[in-house]
C-alpha cells in the first residue's frame, strides 16, 4: 500500500484565483483559520493589518475585487510548504500596484500570509 500525498498547491490555481474576476476562487485556496498580514505605507511593520480567518479574508477579497482594476501573477515559487509571489495590478485610471507575498501552508492550503504593496503616487 502507497503512502497518500498531501493536496497540492500549484501556481495555476494561485494564477486562476488571482486573475479572476471572482473572489471565491481565490478565497478556497485558504485554510479556515488561515492569518493574513498587509503592509503597505498606511499598515507599516510594527502595525500591519492583520485578518483572521476566511470570513475576514473574504470580505476584504470582495472590496479588492469590486474594483475596476486588473490583477496578473507574475512570477511564483512553491517549495514544500512554502510559497513566494509577485502580483501586478492596474486600476483603469492606469494606477498600478505591486505586490510580494510569502506564504506558508498547511494540507495544500494557505495557513498564513504575508503581503507587501506599494501603489504609484
Amino acid at each position: 500500500m502507497g503512502i497518500a500525498a498531501e493536496p497540492a498547491f500549484d501556481k495555476e490555481s494561485l494564477r486562476r484565483g488571482l486573475e479572476g474576476e471572482n473572489p471565491d476562487i481565490l478565497l478556497s485556496l485558504y485554510a479556515d483559520d488561515a492569518e493574513f498580514r498587509i503592509v503597505d505605507r498606511t499598515t507599516q511593520p510594527s502595525h500591519p493589518k492583520v485578518l483572521h480567518g476566511r470570513d475576514e479574508i473574504s470580505r476584504m477579497l470582495e472590496d479588492v475585487y469590486s474594483r475596476d482594476m486588473s490583477h496578473k501573477l507574475e512570477r511564483c515559487v512553491i517549495e514544500g510548504d512554502a510559497a513566494a509571489y509577485s502580483e501586478s495590478c492596474e486600476y483603469a485610471d492606469g494606477v498600478r500596484v505591486l505586490s510580494e507575498s510569502m506564504i506558508s501552508l498547511r494540507d495544500g492550503k494557505i495557513a498564513e500570509q504575508t503581503l507587501i504593496q506599494a501603489w504609484d503616487e
